[in-house]
Parts: C-alpha cells; sequence; structure tokens
C-alpha cells in the first residue's frame, strides 16, 4: 500500500487499503484503485461495501503464492469469477512453479505471457557465496565473526524455524546488534512495528522465517544470508524461495550480497541443486581464513 501511494502522490489518484481492520469512511468504498487480500476483498464485497461491477483491472501480485495456496487460490478464483466482463486479469510473480501453472491457466486462459529462462532470473548485482561449517554450533560462531568484520549497512537473515530466529537474536543483541525478529508467530500489529522499525534503520539485522520473503523493497539492505537453504512443503529444495529470498538485497540499481551456511553434504547439495537450477555460480569463501573472507566480502559489497 505504501508503494501505491506514494506512485500516486502527484496524481488525483484515490485509494484504499481493504483490511478487516481499515477505517472506511460511510462504509463505502469509492477508490479508483483499492488494494487488499482475498478473505478481506470477499468480505467487503459480501457486504456490498466494495461494488465491482465497474473493475476495469483485476491484478494477482506474487501470484504464484496466492494461487499455490489451497485457501487463497480458491478465494481469490471466486472474486475473478465475479468480476464484469472485459475486465483484464493480470498476474505478476517472479516465478511460477508448473504446478501453479495449470491454475494459472485456468485463472486467465488464453494469456499473453511474458516470462523468462531459468537461468536468465537471478540477478546480475547479486554475488553469491557459500560458507561451510561444521555444525548448527559452528554456524552461529561463523555468522557472529561476519557481523564483528563487516560494516553492513542493513542485513536480513532467514532461518526455517522460529526458534532458530529467537535464538540468534539473542545472540547477536548480546554481541551489541541492532537485531529483531520477524516470523508468523507475531501478531500482526507487532509485524508492523518491527518493519517499521527495520525500513526506518531503527534496527539494522532483521531475522526472519519466509514471512517477508517476497515484495519487500528496502534500498540499505545489502546482504542477505540463508542461514538455512530454503526447502519447500516436501523438504525439497526451493529454487523460487531462494530467488525472492535473494532479491530482498541489490534492489534499485545498487549491488548486494547474498550467504549461504551449508554444515554438511545434505545442505550442500541442497543448495547445488538450486546453482544448477539457475544455471548460477555460487563462490565458497573460507571460514578459517578471516583475512581472505573480509577482503573477498568488503569487495563484493562495495
Amino acid at each position: 500500500m505504501d508503494v501505491v501511494t506514494q506512485m500516486g502522490k502527484y496524481t488525483p489518484l484515490k485509494t484504499q487499503a481493504a483490511m478487516m481492520d481499515a477505517q472506511i469512511e460511510n462504509d463505502v468504498i469509492d477508490a479508483h484503485l483499492v488494494v487488499g487480500t482475498p478473505g478481506s476483498l470477499s468480505n467487503l464485497i459480501k457486504k456490498r461495501i466494495l461494488t465491482i461491477d465497474k473493475v476495469k483491472i483485476f491484478v494477482l501480485d506474487e501470484a504464484d503464492n496466492m494461487l499455490g495456496q489451497q485457501g487463497l487460490g480458491d478465494q481469490s478464483l471466486r472474486i475473478r469469477n465475479l468480476m464484469p466482463k472485459g475486465c483484464q486479469i493480470v498476474l505478476f510473480s517472479a516465478t511460477f512453479p508448473p504446478q501453479v501453472r495449470s491454475f494459472a491457466s485456468r485463472f486467465a486462459p488464453n494469456a499473453n505471457e511474458i516470462s523468462l529462462k531459468a537461468e536468465e532470473l537471478t540477478v546480475d548485482g547479486i554475488k553469491q557465496f557459500y560458507m561451510d561449517c561444521r555444525d548448527d554450533a559452528h554456524k552461529l560462531e561463523v555468522l557472529a565473526a561476519l557481523y564483528s568484520l563487516l560494516t553492513i549497512g542493513q542485513s536480513i537473515i532467514f532461518v526455517r524455524r522460529r526458534d532458530v530466529a529467537d535464538e540468534i537474536a539473542a545472540k547477536m543483541t548480546a554481541d551489541g546488534h541492532k537485531v529483531v525478529s520477524l516470523h508468523g508467530k507475531l501478531a500482526s500489529s507487532d509485524r508492523d512495528t518491527v518493519m517499521d522499525d527495520f525500513r526506518s534503520g531503527k534496527t539494522k539485522v532483521l531475522i526472519t522465517t519466509n514471512v517477508i520473503a517476497r515484495g519487500i523493497d528496502i534500498q540499505q539492505v545489502n546482504m542477505v544470508i540463508n542461514y538455512d537453504i530454503p526447502l519447500d512443503a516436501d523438504m525439497r529444495p526451493d529454487p523460487e524461495t531462494y530467488l525472492h529470498r535473494i532479491g530482498r538485497t541489490g534492489r534499485f540499481g545498487r549491488t548486494g550480497v547474498s550467504i549461504n551456511f551449508v554444515k554438511d553434504e545434505k545442505s550442500y547439495n541442497e543448495m547445488k541443486a538450486i546453482q544448477d537450477y539457475f544455471g548460477c555460480t555460487i563462490t565458497r569463501v573460507p571460514t578459517d581464513n578471516w583475512e581472505e573472507t573480509e577482503a573477498i566480502l568488503k569487495k563484493a559489497i562495495k
């Protein structure tokens, strides 16, 4: 919603955030552009607070995620079926996994498609590295050493589990870093506070699960760490999530760095599967020669 508001700043465009707790004047939405989740929009349509008979364009952002989740996909399809004849349907996403494509073709049949090959998806401005750790305890040691070594604008650390996010946050806070942890267990109001603090630069390190792997544009983020290699629901390497994660850095034409932590043959093979999928190079940096590591990463972050 912030992006939409900023883009329409010097136009007469009227926008409305359609959320469960949104303040809607006179219980009627008369905005030119409405932004909301499928659940909120469905509720507002049922209550006739939002009328859709004159909608010209219906957009799904992060469409692979919206259509790939059973509840969201069904809700989105129901709303789409209510749209007037002639309404343009647009689906946006950096990735469309094969299992989502059949749903997408039903959602927008005979659509014009603009796509890239998998090997063209990774961002040129992001230098990708990995660090070979002995075990979980060593991963935490390497992380602490990394942050004591480098001057980093802002960074995001992605983990698989909430307890690991909290453990890392406690360790880094004790080391004097301005850190915050974000995961699905937080109330939505607390999540908003966490993100506002990170956007403003009040906190420098955001440790999170996949809650913000998508759609967050913060110019100062110049490093992303995959503390755990991203896996899908079947515990297989997840290239789409990897791409969304590393895409949080190197934005607005800036350079960025992504670092993957591996701790055994299994996690190395998971990372290699992602590397092979994109046809990219993920370069090893040492964990036993910090002078060399510092030189490599400082050069990449410049």
